[in-house]
Formats: C-alpha cells, sequence, structure tokens
C-alpha cells in the first residue's frame, strides 16, 4: 500500500565519479525525497504491538521509541508503554521517570488509571508514554500476589483507549520472561521483533516463539508474531548479509524490507533525552526508521485481519 523507492542514481552533485560515497549519498537524497512524498491515513482500529527479544542487546528499546516517533511523525497518534525497570524508552522520550513519578508500576499494582499516568513526550503532540520508575524493578514479585496478576495491563489499556483514540500502542519489554512480559504479551495483538545482524541473531528464538505460542494457547489467542526488524546491519560486512538472508528465509513473510543500518547517530541521540528522529532527522538510521514506520502503517488491513482469526 505505502512504497518508499529506492533510488537508481549512481552519482551526486558536487561528486564528479562514481565513488562509493557518492552513490550512498545519491541514495539517501533519493529516499528522503521519497519520504516527503508519503501520505499516510490513519483510520482503522487501534493496533497493539509488544517490542520483545530475549536476547539482550539487539535495539529493542531504540527500535521502540524510533518506531514510535516514526509514526507520530507521520501523523499517527502513538502510546509508548514502559515496562522495562531500565526506563530507557522514558528517558529517550525525554519524560521524567524520577522515583516519585506517577508510572506504570502505579498502573500494575495500586490499580492507578492509565490515563493518569501518561505523559506527553516534548518530541511531538502524537507521541506519549506511560513511563517507567525503578519501583518496576521489584514488580515482578508484588504481582505475584494480585488478582488477575497477567492480565492487569490489558485491563488498564481496555480502559484507556474506551476513552481515547490511539493509532498504536507500543509495549518495551524487559528481555526475560516474568510477568511483567507476560502481561506485555497478554495485553497485545502483534510482537514485533527486532533481531541484530550478527553471531547468534536467531539464538533464543524459538523459546521466545514457544513463549508466544503459551501465551496464545492460555491467555491471549489473538496474540501473533506480525514484524521482525533487522537492526545494527552493516552492508560492508558478508555476515551480515548471511544473516539477513537467513533471517527472511525463516520468517518471509514477517520480516521488514527496511533493514537498520548500524549509526553513530541512532546511538548517540538517547544521552540526549531524543529519539535519532528528533536528534538527526536526516541521518541515514532515522531514513531508515521512518521507511520501516511506512511498512508498518502499510501492513495494517492484513495485521488486522489476521487478528481477527
Amino acid at each position: 500500500m505505502f512504497h518508499v523507492k529506492q533510488s537508481d542514481e549512481t552519482s551526486t552533485p558536487g561528486f564528479g565519479t562514481d565513488t562509493p560515497l557518492a552513490r550512498e549519498l545519491a541514495d539517501l537524497t533519493a529516499r528522503r525525497r521519497s519520504l516527503e512524498k508519503v501520505s499516510v491515513t490513519f483510520d482503522g482500529p487501534t493496533r497493539v504491538f509488544t517490542i520483545s527479544n530475549q536476547k539482550g542487546g539487539v535495539g529493542k528499546t531504540t527500535t521502540t521509541v524510533n518506531i514510535a516517533a516514526s509514526l507520530a511523525s507521520l501523523g499517527a497518534k502513538v502510546l509508548v508503554i514502559d515496562l522495562d525497570p531500565q526506563g530507557n524508552a522514558s528517558t529517550a522520550l525525554g519524560v521524567p521517570h524520577t522515583a516519585e513519578t506517577s508510572s506504570i508500576y502505579d498502573v500494575l499494582i495500586n490499580d492507578v488509571a492509565l490515563s493518569e499516568i501518561v505523559q506527553q513526550s516534548p518530541e511531538s503532540p502524537n507521541l506519549f508514554c506511560a513511563p517507567s520508575t525503578i519501583h518496576l524493578a521489584g514488580a515482578e514479585i508484588e504481582l505475584v500476589s494480585q488478582v488477575a496478576r497477567e492480565h492487569r495491563l490489558r485491563t488498564a489499556l481496555d480502559e484507556y483507549l474506551s476513552e481515547q483514540h490511539v493509532d498504536y500502542v507500543i509495549i518495551d519489554c524487559p528481555p526475560s520472561l516474568g510477568l511483567l512480559t507476560i502481561n506485555a504479551f497478554t495485553a497485545a495483538t502483534e510482537v514485533f521483533i527486532p533481531i541484530q545482524c550478527e553471531y547468534y541473531a536467531l539464538e533464543g528464538l524459538s523459546q521466545l516463539l514457544g513463549s508466544i505460542r503459551m501465551i496464545q494457547k492460555h491467555l491471549n489467542p489473538k496474540l501473533h508474531l506480525s514484524t521482525i526488524l533487522l537492526t545494527m546491519f552493516d552492508g560492508r560486512t558478508r555476515l551480515a548479509h548471511q544473516v539477513a538472508d537467513e533471517v527472511r528465509e525463516h520468517f518471509p513473510q514477517e520480516v521488514l524490507s527496511t533493514v537498520i543500518p548500524r549509526s553513530v547517530r541512532v546511538s548517540e541521540a538517547p544521552s540526549f533525552g531524543q529519539t535519532v528522529i528528533a536528534y538527526d532527522g536526516q541521518s541515514a538510521g532515522a531514513i531508515a526508521y521512518r521507511e520501516a514506520a511506512v511498512e508498518i502503517a502499510g501492513r495494517a488491513t492484513s495485521s488486522a485481519k489476521k487478528g481477527k482469526n
């Protein structure tokens, strides 16, 4: 439905020869121009993603905040729920999350309404965050004694969505399968897995898929793996291409055609309390995340249909 054209140009003004740098700059310029022409209408039901990978260091939180910011820049209203006790998503979105801040912990443990703790990100009027605080570190233990402990986030989210419309809810999980992650799986309809293009990329993935099947069977039959995004891609190495080919072979329908390159700008942005979209929206990493967001928006119809089955 939505397509970002790739450039066939082989040179760019200011570079008299056909060099790799010239081709790269020409391609990036063409992709920027294509994105400027993209028009997306968000008029379907709310899509709820949980971004999960039990292997650490794959760009999970980075993907959460940058996909959220990219969708917001396209005009979507996006809510990020930070379920990771480290609170990195809250930091990257510029949302206060000190120990005194009302947070997702209060929603899960003290039955506070989600609407009472949601904050608007300074990046965009379309971007909101339910922050995490240090108190969430003890929530795994406290949830054990709670009534309907696996459904507490889903109940709060359903109540929130009954009061106001959000186009996308994106839940950032801790990298372990505990009650916080189970709450995220129970509240979501789609699982979004970032996979890094490095050694052991598929390590732990079978365990994650097994967890998804368990949640489908016992808690949330609508949950399905809809999206895989290849991250930390270094096109100069044979390994990156081999990993990408292997993942696409195993998951041909779920993998986005867009890949996220290794990028200094993407790595720097959180230290400034920003996503890369706000920090350097013209960088290669920002362009790639925006292209991925366009792809995700374009898959809305088929994903919605699959979720109803």
